[in-house]
């Protein structure tokens, strides 16, 4: 019996995959549990329309970070902390306070676990902070640590 699965199924098939099962499998396991869908035309057609629809989200995902990431590479972000001697800061800049000035100054909102700063900024001057935005996209924010 050929039939689509809805749900990962161990040893048998992926989401979204048309694959040819025992009958029993199908009829006493996988159909009663809701794991499948028989394999009709009008089943697979409607498959394919949300496999389309779900590669348009993704391609419309990608290119909205894209075009964010531009804005990013050009963006400059300027933050105030106290400095003691040699420019080392009192305390130290970290990705939540990045992002919160972001979104207070510019109006772009980016969830801090996203900011990629292996340690907090401890000292002034310019830093690159690399922002994964997306599984393939990456920009790179300067951001300017003056003295307050």
């Amino acid at each position: 019996m050929k039939v689509i699965f809805l749900q990962d199924v161990k040893g048998q098939g992926k989401k979204g995959q048309v694959k040819e099962v025992s009958e029993g499998y199908a009829a006493n396991f996988l159909l009663p549990r809701g794991l499948v869908r028989p394999a009709t035309d009008g089943n697979v057609k409607t498959l394919e329309n949300q496999t389309a629809a779900e590669q348009r989200r993704k391609d419309n995902e990608k290119k909205e970070a894209q075009e964010l990431g531009k804005k990013l590479d050009e963006l400059t972000l300027t933050l105030k902390a106290k400095a003691g001697e040699g420019g080392r800061l009192f305390g130290a800049i970290t990705s939540k306070q990045i992002a919160e000035t972001l979104a207070a100054t510019h109006s772009i909102v980016i969830d801090k676990r996203k900011i990629e700063l292996s340690d907090p900024i401890r000292h002034l001057g310019l830093i690159e902070v690399n922002v994964k935005l997306h599984t393939e996209v990456k920009a790179a924010l300067k951001v300017q640590v003056t003295e307050e």
